[in-house]
């Protein structure tokens, strides 16, 4: 079953680290990353710029509303996500723990699922 691990990252958290300490943060998600693609895991996993350059879009009554980023009532932002294919949560959750990102932000496990409520 498909799960999306979505790196949530406090806003601004970046700027408070050097490029050294930023370049080895991103090394360490690399290996994770290579460490999924080698247990047959993983299907897709991308780092995120920052929010400053985001652009939101909605769409009512016919007419596209835009909002550029930063973001101010925003608080964390998603820096990245895995999407991985695992047999249970459980061994999701498993993966999530291991993921270096845990140790400086958070990472929010979703089913893949349609966007539907589904029965039980």
């Amino acid at each position: 079953m498909p799960y999306m691990l979505m790196i949530v990252e406090p806003a601004g958290q970046r700027l408070t680290r050097t490029r050294a300490e930023g370049e080895a943060l991103y090394e360490r998600m690399l290996r994770f990353g290579d460490g999924l693609k080698e247990r047959g895991v993983l299907l897709s996993g991308e780092s995120l710029e920052t929010d400053t350059g985001a652009v939101r879009v909605a769409v009512r009554d016919g007419q596209r509303q835009l909002r550029d980023g930063p973001f101010a009532e925003a608080k964390e932002m998603i820096g990245g996500f895995f999407l991985i294919d695992c047999a249970t949560r459980d061994e999701a959750l498993a993966i999530a723990s291991q993921c270096p990102a845990a140790e400086w932000a958070t990472v929010e496990v979703r089913a893949v699922s349609p966007c539907f409520e589904q029965a039980a």
